[in-house]
Parts: structure tokens; C-alpha cells; sequence
């Protein structure tokens, strides 16, 4: 008889990862399905319009826009870095890109307010459209402040004695 233990090992074999993965992926498909469903029986054109207007100007404006500031901060650090020191052992490249994302994703849903393109806004919040720009602006702060620390973390953890790094395998 195999061990709950050589279940949980074959299953993760077969599927690819833990059991738990797998509920999660599906509570996540349960729940998008329930929300797709409530959106179509109410707007099902205004649903679709939105679905294939996010995936034109996802396709044809913000991937080439993103690829091409990602392609750009490489080369641009890549070229600044190779005249002084040899490539770090912790990758820096998703230290950008995160703060970078989560902050234009900010932006992205919010903009008419941080812009102040948005007519007179209080509604439930109480807020002026005034107050929208800097809070963005601190947000995007912090989220680069906190990319830097995990970075400055993760490199230390990886120099060895005396400040001499560490080379990954």
C-alpha cells in the first residue's frame, strides 16, 4: 500500500505541483466564472466590447510599449554596469519590473482621477480629485523603496565573508 505521503509525491509528478495548487486554480476559476457570469447576463455587448478592446490595445499599444521600456533598462543598465563590476549574483532586472507594473497598473485603472480628466469626484470616498496624484505618487514611491530593500537584502544574503560574493551554481 503506498503512504498518503507517495500519493501526494505521484500526484505532484503527474500534475506538476502540490494538490493545493490545483484547489486554488480551481476556487479561482469558480470565482471568475461566477463573475463573468453575473457581467453577461447583465451587459453581455458592453462585456464583450470591453473583453476584445482590452485585448487590441493590450496587443497593439501595451506590449510594444512595455517590451520595448524592458529592452531599453536592460541595455541601458547592462551597459552602464559592465564597465565596473561583474553581474551581480541576484538578478535586478524584477526589482524594476515590478514596481514598474504595479504602479502602471495604478495608473492604468486610475488615471482619470490622477490626471484630474474626471469631472468633479467625490463620490463614496469623500475625497477631492486633488488628492489622487500624490497619493499615486507616494504609492509608486514606496513600491520602488520596498523593491530596493528586498534587492539590498537579497544581495547581502548571497556576498560571502568580507563582502566577496557568493557564485550561484
Amino acid at each position: 500500500m503506498r503512504t498518503e505521503g507517495a500519493r501526494i509525491a505521484a500526484f505532484a509528478r503527474w500534475y506538476g505541483a502540490r494538490p493545493l495548487h490545483l484547489l486554488a486554480l480551481l476556487a479561482s476559476f469558480a470565482l471568475t466564472g461566477y463573475a463573468v457570469e453575473r457581467l453577461v447576463a447583465e451587459r453581455p455587448i458592453a462585456v464583450a466590447l470591453w473583453f476584445v478592446g482590452a485585448a487590441v490595445a493590450h496587443d497593439l499599444v501595451l506590449l510594444p510599449l512595455y517590451s520595448l521600456a524592458d529592452l531599453s533598462a536592460r541595455s541601458l543598465l547592462r551597459s552602464r554596469g559592465r564597465s565596473r563590476a561583474p553581474e551581480p549574483a541576484v538578478p535586478w532586472i524584477n526589482h524594476l519590473r515590478v514596481p514598474v507594473f504595479l504602479s502602471g497598473l495604478l495608473l492604468l485603472v486610475w488615471f482619470p482621477l490622477i490626471l484630474g480628466l474626471s469631472e468633479p469626484y467625490e463620490g463614496a470616498t469623500g475625497l477631492s480629485e486633488g488628492v489622487y496624484l500624490g497619493r499615486w505618487l507616494a504609492v509608486t514611491g514606496v513600491l520602488f523603496a520596498l523593491s530596493a530593500v528586498l534587492l539590498a537584502l537579497r544581495l547581502r544574503r548571497h556576498a560571502g565573508p568580507r563582502g566577496r560574493r557568493v557564485r550561484r551554481p
